[in-house]
């Protein structure tokens, strides 16, 4: 999982990535991150970053337990605890399944982005309609390397061209059946009744400009999270707000922190 310890500081916070992505989605972040606090990156099996390939059985589903299960190994095996845990996307809600199987792991959850649920309902702002996630899983399953070329720069809002090619050929050195897999795991999950379970302190940081986790799901997490939450909105941003506004997130991490 290319695992990796870097910085100094007393403090150690753990950076992990989410849907299309590897850990090269904090590059803009860690230079002056790793100047106050020693980072732990890693790659989950997905993603384009992970040598070999990922080698997808398809009669295997992905879940957020098995995520959150490989979380809670993978800082075990590295003898961390009491981490500081920054979740991009999907990751939010590893994060917080993971800091409910073994609070002891965790002292504080970033969520950058995350969302227990994207399909709107009665009573419920999601961001999706059904038919909107139906085709998403269409277009994934009948041209992944297109869909990929114009979703990747849709979510996040990245202008620069440099960093746009470099996130878009993320995107697309995914399996694409894996890729699948996983889009059905995120999209279709209702994970609403887990944010009742953490107790620790969270701090969620939405882009007010997120097409795939709208602000009002930001609001809702606020509501239900059983620890005490605060929420920080960064203006003009999209899903990548480490990467388009990097100096805004490390500020709101010292924040944090200090």
């Amino acid at each position: 999982m290319n695992s990796r310890l870097i910085g100094n500081g007393e403090i150690t916070l753990v950076l992990s990535h989410g849907y299309g992505a590897s850990q090269a989605v904090w590059d803009e972040v860690v230079p002056k991150l790793s100047k106050r606090y020693q980072l732990f990156l890693f790659d989950w099996c997905f993603s384009e970053a992970v040598k070999p390939p990922l080698a997808f059985d398809s009669s295997k589903d992905f879940s957020f337990e098995g995520f959150a299960d490989e979380l809670i190994s993978l800082l075990d095996n590295n003898k961390l605890k009491c981490v500081v845990f920054v979740g991009h996307s999907m990751a939010g809600m590893v994060g917080c399944l993971a800091s409910i199987k073994r609070p002891d792991l965790f002292s504080h959850l970033v969520l950058v982005g995350a969302s227990p649920r994207y399909v709107n309902s009665d009573d419920y702002q999601g961001g999706f309609q059904l038919t909107d996630v139906e085709n998403i899983l269409t277009n994934i399953q009948t041209n992944f390397q297109a869909w990929a070329e114009e979703f990747a720069p849709m979510a996040s809002g990245i202008t620069d061209q440099i960093h746009l090619k470099k996130l878009i050929d993320s995107f697309k050195g995914m399996n694409p059946t894996a890729a699948l897999s996983l889009a059905k795991m995120i999209f279709l999950s209702d994970q609403r009744h887990v944010l009742e379970h953490v107790n620790l302190p969270c701090t969620i940081i939405q882009g007010t400009e997120d097409i795939v986790v709208p602000v009002v799901v930001g609001d809702y997490m606020k509501r239900k999270l059983k620890g005490e939450t605060s929420l920080v909105n960064i203006e003009k941003n999209a899903h990548f707000p480490q990467i388009t506004s990097p100096k805004k997130f490390v500020e709101i991490l010292r924040k944090i922190l200090n």
